[in-house]
């Protein structure tokens, strides 16, 4: 009996601990929720898209030749109800003779609101799912800010400008590299920013692929994919970024160095390493004590500086372990 009272005091005592634990974050608002939005009229109901035509007779025909306006965005069913779909309930908007604080504006409102009036809509895609987990989203870029409804200047995907303009007005930075002698045609239009990054993504860079890069390169490069028997270790672990620059370089292939020498030999040491000839293996794990590579035997004259003149599968090879065949 004794036994018996115990563990119910046990249990009771196990509760309260949960509860004192778990309660503050009962208590805490999601991290991601969106602020209140602008113009949230509590109680309006739906009046219509001709109501709203009534007065705005201009925007009405802009969004009117969008998808959006091709019955896309439906709040009761119907496509008459289309422009509350994104603006709300428009009663109290009307009977207040067009007080814009009855309605939900997107001009002035918060980008976190902004975006989640948009995903209520596109947040159940596979492209836009991942958007409130992207630094776009995290660096208070709204969807209003790539995005037109109703005066886009491209019509796929509604954009406010074309790409690569538009990605350059917020990345300065990375425009020039396009211009140099060796680049991704972009300005070209033969590649987009797009192809290598989800403007809605939450991988680093908000890479299309694994922030090691290379699954994003292999798209085009397919013919270095390997697997290979014998791999580069860079490679496999670094990805293609160790040596090569994507956007745009100065020296062919956008390698991170104009002499291969050079770039080959930031690794490579231009000694043996001892480690690797001794006979006595390190103290350590040697999984993780790996051995520096080693540079070449011969010497660094001129005439063998081109490292690739002899390694020239250095991406990988099935029968040498060297890279002197394929």
């Amino acid at each position: 009996m004794q036994r018996q009272r115990n563990l119910h005091w046990f249990t009771f005592a196990v509760a309260v601990i949960v509860l004192a634990a778990v309660a503050p974050l009962l208590a805490r608002k999601p991290q991601e929720a969106a602020p209140p939005a602008q113009g949230a009229a509590t109680g309006a109901t739906y009046v219509g898209a001709d109501t709203c035509r009534g007065c705005h007779e201009d925007q009405f025909k802009q969004i009117e030749m969008t998808p959006h306006g091709h019955a896309v965005l439906k709040t009761n069913g119907t496509s008459a109800d289309m422009c509350e779909a994104c603006h709300g309930p428009g009663s109290a908007h009307v009977e207040g003779g067009g007080d814009k604080s009855k309605i939900f504006r997107f001009a002035g409102t918060a980008p976190a609101a902004i975006s989640a009036q948009c995903l209520a809509c596109h947040g159940e895609s596979h492209t836009q799912g991942n958007f409130r987990r992207s630094m776009h989203f995290r660096n208070g870029v709204a969807c209003t800010d790539c995005h037109s409804p109703h005066k886009p200047k491209q019509q796929d995907f509604l954009l406010v400008a074309k790409t690569p303009q538009l990605c350059y007005s917020c990345h300065s930075e990375i425009k020039p590299d396009f211009s140099k002698p060796f680049h991704h045609k972009v300005n070209e239009n033969l590649v987009s920013c797009t192809d290598c990054h989800d403007a809605h993504g939450e991988n680093v860079r908000q890479l299309r692929a694994s922030a090691r890069n290379d699954m994003v390169c292999f798209k085009c490069h397919s013919d270095i994919q390997g697997p290979f028997i014998y791999e580069h270790e860079p490679v496999r672990t670094e990805g293609c970024t160790v040596c090569h620059t994507p956007h745009g370089a100065t020296t062919p292939r956008m390698l991170k160095r104009a002499n291969v020498n050079l770039l080959c030999l930031g690794c490579h040491s231009n000694s043996f390493d001892t480690r690797a000839l001794s006979a006595t293996p390190p103290s350590r794990d040697t999984s993780i004590d790996a051995p520096v590579p080693i540079g070449p035997a011969h010497n660094q004259a001129q005439r063998y500086q081109d490292c690739l003149q002899c390694h020239a599968f250095i991406h990988g090879s099935n029968t040498s372990n060297v890279f002197f065949k394929p």
